[in-house]
């Protein structure tokens, strides 16, 4: 999952670009809301944590310029201010979540997964397909309930067939998905990634479908 994090102080930025990084999200970090708007603009994103006093232009002008171009982009307010009016202002202007600094990394995560699972409808903490079995609080997944280890980036490419187990990912968006800014990402990652995956769970958890891209397999067609 791709995260836009937009925030102008540095030591808050660049703990929770490291911080969400090592949960296994990819994070591009902007500093002014001209930037953000701009990233928004070039760069489908899974979610945004934004701050609201952005230099440039405000946090609050940031959520209603997304809000009026119709991107549902699911956006957490991430703040120091915490009047109600700002709290109201916030979630009226399209926010999902406000959230107050100081806070805790595990706090934020949980609340990403909250709105995430929330907006896909998924009302279950464990995301189930067939076989497989995947707890995004704990990066814990399990096969014929055998518990397998995953890498950080195995887990976020299976993470995300297992979201929209139907829909049939471009090799492309998994990279977008999978790396942020500046990552250095080899031509043959995703096949990499996939076949890792392959080795641990079998040849045929995740299907190639020839010049579009990858999908989990359907159980129900494996029967017949």
């Amino acid at each position: 999952m791709r995260i836009l994090l937009i925030e102008d102080d540095r030591m808050i930025g660049e703990g929770l670009r490291k911080g969400l990084k090592l949960g296994g999200y990819a994070v591009d970090w902007a500093e002014d809301g001209e930037t953000a708007e701009i990233s928004l603009s070039n760069q489908p994103y899974d979610f945004v944590v934004l701050d609201l006093g952005l230099p440039n232009k405000s946090g609050m002008e940031v959520l209603q310029e997304i809000r009026r171009k119709n991107n549902d982009v699911p956006v957490l307010v991430l703040t120091a201010r915490d009047s109600i009016a700002d709290r109201v202002a916030g979630l009226d202007c399209g926010a999902d979540d406000y959230m107050l600094k100081p806070f805790a990394l595990e706090e934020l995560e949980a609340r990403i997964r909250s709105i995430v699972r929330r907006r896909a409808g998924q009302a279950q903490l464990i995301l189930k397909h067939g076989d497989i079995a995947l707890n995004p609080a704990t990066k814990e997944v399990s096969f014929r309930e055998n518990k397998i280890a995953l890498s950080g980036r195995e887990f976020s490419l299976i993470y995300d067939l297992m979201k929209s187990p139907g829909v049939v990912m471009s090799k492309s968006q998994l990279e977008e998905s999978l790396y942020g800014w500046n990552e250095e990402v080899n031509s043959n990652a995703i096949e990499v990634h996939i076949h890792q995956i392959r080795k641990k769970m079998g040849s045929a958890v995740i299907r190639n479908i020839r010049n579009v891209g990858y999908a989990l397999y359907d159980p129900e067609k494996s029967k017949q």
